[in-house]
């Protein structure tokens, strides 16, 4: 493949994800917040998080990561308090409310698009196990686009 080949390659990639069946809109709008405060709510979900830790995976700075979890504090979907063992540190725990939330987020940002949905079992294999060269991840069980043996 020529760089060219890879380069309209990556760019038909990031069409689909980004542009053509970007979820970010349609998530933001189904939870009532900007795009970042999901992120940030589904990364609190996952588990508790200082805010420094926060402020790395959201990949932000910190008085934006303060905007960012007051705003889900004053929603209810997250509580901040002193970290037990660094009463410096604060740690943000998502509510049962923004369980709720975050698990709402997944599903609405995991739904393929009806193109995905509609190829052959076949096609799906081998765009999985491309997905899995290109991330580093094989892909689940044995290929059935290889065929037999």
């Amino acid at each position: 493949m020529s760089a060219d080949e890879a380069t309209r390659v990556w760019a038909r990639l990031r069409a689909v994800v980004l542009e053509i069946h970007d979820r970010r809109g349609a998530v933001s709008e189904a939870l009532g917040m900007s795009f970042i405060k999901v992120k940030a709510l589904r990364r609190v979900a996952a588990g508790p998080l200082t805010m420094r830790e926060l402020t790395a995976q959201l990949s932000t700075d910190s008085p934006y990561t303060t905007l960012v979890v007051d705003d889900l504090v004053r929603r209810g979907l997250v509580v901040r308090e002193p970290d037990p063992d660094d009463r410096r540190r604060r740690i943000v725990t998502a509510t049962p409310a923004g369980r709720r939330e975050a698990a709402r987020a997944d599903r609405l940002v995991g739904e393929p698009p009806p193109q995905l949905r509609a190829l052959s079992a076949a096609e799906l294999a081998e765009l999985d196990r491309i997905a899995g060269l290109l991330t580093g991840q094989a892909p689940p069980g044995p290929s059935t686009a290889d065929g037999p043996g």
